[in-house]
C-alpha cells in the first residue's frame, strides 16, 4: 500500500506547491522525493521480475534516464543558473557515482556477505568498452576539439557525436537484448533468496505497477524541478561550485537504480547488480547527450561537454580501474573500496577544488 500512497502524496504536495514556499515545506517536497523514489523501486523490481533479464534492468536503466533528460531539459528551457554546463555536470556525476558509489558499495557489500562474488566476464567487458569510448568521445574529446574555442562541439560536431552515441547505445542494447543475451543472464539464482525463486507476478500486477512505475517517475521529475531553485539556492549559500548541483541532481536520479543495484548484490545476484549499475551509466551518457544535443540545436543553446583537467583525470582512474577489477571474473570487498575511496576523492576535490 506504501508504494501506492506515496506518489498520490506526491501529486498533493505538487498541487499545494504553488502557496506554500517555506524551508519547512521544502523539506515536506524532499521527504516525499524520496519515498516515491522507493516506490519507483518497487514497482521497477515488479515489472523486472515478470519480463525477465535482462530486460527488467533495461526497463529500469530507461525509466531513470527519461527523469534525467527531463529534469536537464526543463532546467535548461527555464534558463536555469548554469544551463550551459548543467548537462555535462550531470552526466559526469551520474557516471562517477556509478562506477564508484553503486558499484563500489555493491562490491563492498557483496564482498564482506559473500567473500568472492562472480559474474560473466563477456557482459561487463561489452558494457565497459562501450561506455569507456562513449564517455571519452562526449566529455573529454570536446576539450581538443578546434572548430569552435573552448571544451564545446561546433553544431555539426554536436549533433555528430549525438548520432554516434546513439549507435553506440543502440549496438549495446542489441547485443544485451538479442544476438548475446547469454552474457547478461545470471547463471543460477542465488540460494535462499526468496524473491530469484518467487513466482512472476500476473499480468494485471504487472500493468499496474507499470502505470504506477510511471507515475512515480513523473512525481519525482516534477518535485525534483520544484526543488531545483531552493538547491542552487543553498550550494551559492555555502560557496561551493555549481558543479555540486549536478552531483545533487544525478545522486536523486539514480537513487531508485542504486537501492536496486546494492540491494541485488546484497543478495549474491551481482550480475544483476553490474546489469543495473552499467545499464544506467550506458542510458544517461548514450541517450541525454543526444536529447541535449536536439534541444539545444533547435534552441540555439549553447553546450558545454567537456569536463576539465582534475575531473578528466579522475574519470579516466576510475574507468581503470573498474577495467582492472572486472578483469578476474570474480570480484573482492577490496574492489569496492577502491572505488569508494575515489568516489570520496571526487566529491572532496568538487567542493574543495
Amino acid at each position: 500500500m506504501w508504494s501506492i500512497i506515496c506518489p498520490l502524496v506526491g501529486l498533493v504536495i505538487l498541487a499545494l506547491a504553488a502557496q506554500y514556499k517555506s524551508g519547512f515545506f521544502a523539506l515536506v517536497m524532499g521527504a516525499s522525493l524520496i519515498t516515491t523514489v522507493l516506490a519507483a523501486v518497487h514497482h521497477a523490481e515488479v515489472v523486472a521480475h515478470k519480463v525477465g533479464e535482462p530486460f527488467g534492468t533495461l526497463i529500469l536503466a530507461l525509466a531513470i534516464t527519461v527523469i534525467e533528460v527531463s529534469l536537464i531539459v526543463s532546467m535548461m528551457l527555464a534558463k536555469s543558473a548554469g544551463g550551459a554546463t548543467l548537462a555535462r555536470d550531470t552526466v559526469f556525476a551520474a557516471i562517477m557515482l556509478i562506477l564508484t558509489g553503486i558499484i563500489g558499495l555493491s562490491l563492498l557489500i557483496g564482498g564482506y556477505k559473500y567473500k568472492e562474488q562472480a559474474y560473466i566476464k563477456q557482459g561487463v567487458s561489452a558494457a565497459m568498452t562501450t561506455l569507456t569510448a562513449i564517455s571519452v568521445l562526449t566529455l573529454v574529446l570536446p576539450n581538443y576539439t578546434t572548430t569552435t574555442a573552448g571544451p564545446v562541439y561546433s553544431s555539426s560536431q554536436l549533433i555528430f557525436v549525438a548520432v554516434i552515441s546513439l549507435v553506440l547505445y543502440g549496438g549495446f542494447v542489441a547485443v544485451q537484448t538479442g544476438l548475446h543475451r547469454d552474457y547478461f543472464l545470471p547463471e543460477d539464482a542465488a540460494k535462499g533468496d526468496e524473491d530469484a525463486h518467487a513466482s512472476p507476478p500476473s499480468a494485471a500486477t504487472t500493468v499496474f505497477s507499470l502505470l504506477l512505475l510511471v507515475a512515480s517517475l513523473v512525481v519525482v521529475v516534477l518535485l525534483s524541478k520544484k526543488l531545483s531553485p531552493t538547491i542552487e539556492g543553498i550550494v551559492v549559500d555555502l560557496g561551493a561550485p555549481k558543479s555540486l548541483v549536478g552531483i545533487i541532481i544525478a545522486a536523486v536520479i539514480l537513487l531508485p537504480e542504486g537501492l536496486a543495484a546494492i540491494r541485488a548484490a546484497s543478495r549474491n545476484r551481482l550480475q544483476t547488480s553490474l546489469n543495473l549499475a552499467l545499464g544506467s551509466a550506458l542510458a544517461s551518457i548514450g541517450l541525454t547527450i543526444p536529447a541535449v544535443a536536439i534541444v539545444c540545436y533547435i534552441m540555439g543553446f549553447e553546450v558545454t561537454l567537456g569536463i576539465d583537467g582534475k575531473s578528466t583525470l579522475l574519470l579516466l582512474l576510475s574507468l581503470f580501474t573498474i577495467n582492472i577489477s572486472f578483469g578476474a571474473g570474480r570480484t573482492n570487498v577490496l574492489q569496492g573500496i577502491v572505488q569508494l575511496v575515489i568516489l570520496a576523492t571526487y566529491l572532496f576535490i568538487t567542493v574543495v577544488p
